[in-house]
């Protein structure tokens, strides 16, 4: 690739042709401050807009002022990053989004965890100038897992690259001209009323609180502080490798036990973990697989466990509603053995029993919601907390995290292997069922544990997995509109596979809108899903089929995997939706 030679503040460099003055200036150690740049190129996430004139700078035989984020190098090219007009220039227009934004820092969700607010304190702004009418919209409160609040909107486009470009969902665009302009549905429709996914991308890329998911900390208080209620927890598997960094902890520091210690601390009942859950899924799913293998069943057969990924092909495939799995996700069916089995085993009356579950994605609070993953009204999962509000409770209670000891989880539903753990990322769920499926189907032991080919950060992965006689064709993909691609290919015949794993998020749930704020550093997923994987590694048992309270669960409760009672509790329909 050729390169150009630039002079940046009396620096001279040289850079690859195509690279941005933004780029280029990082290169020199320059810092430009920016609001609606997003750049996560290892996930295909690139906010193009430039739209909010931050990062201006002054360039050598031009008039006016140029965006850093938008401008690409050429030969000779002189620049000049903190001259008196630029740096005046980037204030007034810092100044200019604040007098149309709401003055609630206090009591705002995202407060001390907001983009713009940590710019105006860079730029030193301390009085806003300009004077005038604000936008004045409904805070849309419709849905069980996103708040979009319009007045908080900063219109730099980040949700919309998100939904339009990465999952191609298409709900969020500019609506409106002039002043009225904002980011919203088609018609300003309420998120519910949309085909709205819930998974959460355009909450994680939010600068502001425009998007935030619906905080549920103050009903799991109140739950808590009821003593004639029984309140239990489950903990997903991405949550331990990431809960860690709202506390000043390096990103995929393993917090487990930690985490195990603070939720009692809280004042929960039990402790469980949702691995269990995740190896309950396993014993369904890959004996589903196989069932439909042997018995020329629907195949390709697609994983269930993200809801996001549910409600995406409910509304954009619903011609395909056959080829997913019956299975609930983990989470649902411990929030179902816990209402039945466990309530069971403790003698409690199922009214008085509530259960929490921690998860590190904001679509897991509407699929709580979900008439068919209930029975007879009542909820398989009551509550949801994404890991930002597990954090926030536990500087509630003002308890030192990073000092506490470890614990481990109550025994009944908390016992878990190394495949559920890795249920966290991409390509997990089917390495977690590939294990447990290629004992079922050869009788043999599995000596080589990891299926490296199954793994990685590519968008869409293919690989074949050789099952005795058998050529397992698996395919992945992780964020929505690579799902996209490997549907549109299997439906124009031009792909074939026995199982396909999709996850909403980039990354899959290590990923997931409701984890901490990566603030578009990629190498936070990347050191989260390291974790992840050193979780497996060091898990004594590491297939699905091998967790002995599972297994108890099935001798003493369930009955056959995959047969009767296993059914009417763990699996569940699917229900077209409307492509609005």
């Amino acid at each position: 690739m050729k390169n150009i030679n630039i002079v940046i503040n009396n620096n001279e460099l040289s850079v690859p042709e195509g690279t941005t003055v933004l780029e280029a200036s990082r290169n020199v150690g320059v810092d430009i401050p920016t609001l609606c740049h997003l750049e996560l190129p290892d996930f295909g996430i690139v906010n193009k807009v430039a739209s909010c004139r931050v990062c201006v700078v002054e360039i050598e035989g031009r008039g006016a002022l140029s965006p850093s984020c938008a401008e690409k190098v050429y030969e000779g090219m002189v620049v000049k990053t903190d001259s008196l007009k630029a740096i005046n220039a980037r204030r007034s227009n810092l100044e200019l989004l604040l007098s149309n934004h709401p003055f609630e820092c206090l009591t705002c969700q995202k407060n001390l965890d907001c983009e713009l607010q940590s710019l105006a304190e860079k730029l030193n702004i301390r009085e806003i100038h300009a004077k005038g009418i604000k936008m004045d919209y409904p805070i849309d409160t419709s849905s069980n897992s996103i708040i979009k609040d319009p007045n908080k909107c900063v219109m730099c486009r980040r949700c919309e690259t998100m939904c339009n470009e990465v999952q191609t969902v298409g709900v969020l665009s500019a609506i409106k001209r002039g002043f009225d302009v904002v980011v919203a549905p088609a018609f300003n429709l309420d998120m519910v009323d949309t085909s709205c996914t819930y998974c959460g991308q355009c909450v994680a890329v939010c600068p502001t609180a425009a998007l935030t998911e619906r905080n549920d900390t103050s009903r799991v208080w109140r739950a808590l502080s009821r003593e004639r209620e029984h309140v239990v927890v489950q903990v997903a598997p991405a949550v331990r490798v990431a809960i860690g960094e709202m506390f000043g902890l390096e990103p995929g520091t393993i917090s487990t036990g930690k985490l195990v210690t603070a939720l009692r601390r809280l004042g929960f009942n039990a402790v469980f973990d949702t691995n269990f859950g995740a190896d309950l899924t396993i014993m369904e799913e890959a004996r589903e697989l196989v069932h439909r293998i042997e018995n020329n069943g629907t195949l390709p057969m697609l994983t269930s466990c993200c809801p996001a990924w549910v409600k995406f092909f409910e509304h954009q495939f619903p011609e395909l509603l056959d080829v997913p799995s019956t299975c609930k996700s983990p989470q649902t069916m411990l929030g179902a053995i816990a209402k039945t089995y466990y309530a069971e085993k403790m003698d409690l009356n199922v009214k008085n029993l509530k259960v929490v579950s921690i998860m590190p994605c904001v679509a897991k609070k509407a699929e709580s919601a979900r008439p068919e993953l209930s029975k007879e009204d009542e909820l398989h999962v009551d509550f949801v907390l994404s890991t930002r509000e597990f954090g926030h409770m536990i500087k509630e209670a003002g308890i030192d995290f990073t000092s506490l000891e470890d614990g481990k989880f109550d025994n009944i539903l908390g016992e878990s292997t190394g495949a559920g753990a890795i249920f966290g990322t991409t390509g997990g769920v089917i390495e977690a069922a590939t294990r447990t499926a290629y004992e079922l189907i050869t009788g043999e032991n599995l000596e080589k544990i990891e299926f490296e080919q199954l793994r990685g950060l590519e968008g869409i992965r293919e690989a074949t997995v050789s099952i005795g006689d058998l050529d397992l064709k698996i395919g992945i993909a992780h964020g929505l509109g690579n799902a996209r691609k490997l549907l549109e290919d299997i439906k124009a015949g031009k792909a074939n596979y026995h199982a396909i794993e999709i996850m909403a998020c980039p990354g899959g749930c290590i990923g997931g809108g409701g984890q901490p704020y990566h603030h578009g550093d990629q190498n936070v997923i990347k050191k989260r899903q390291a974790a992840i994987y050193e979780i497996d590694k060091a898990t004594p048992r590491r297939k699905s089929h091998e967790n002995e309270m599972v297994l108890k669960l099935y001798d003493d409760y369930l009955g056959e995997p995959y047969g009767k009672k296993a059914h009417s509790l763990l699996h569940t329909c699917y229900v077209p939706a409307e492509k609005i």
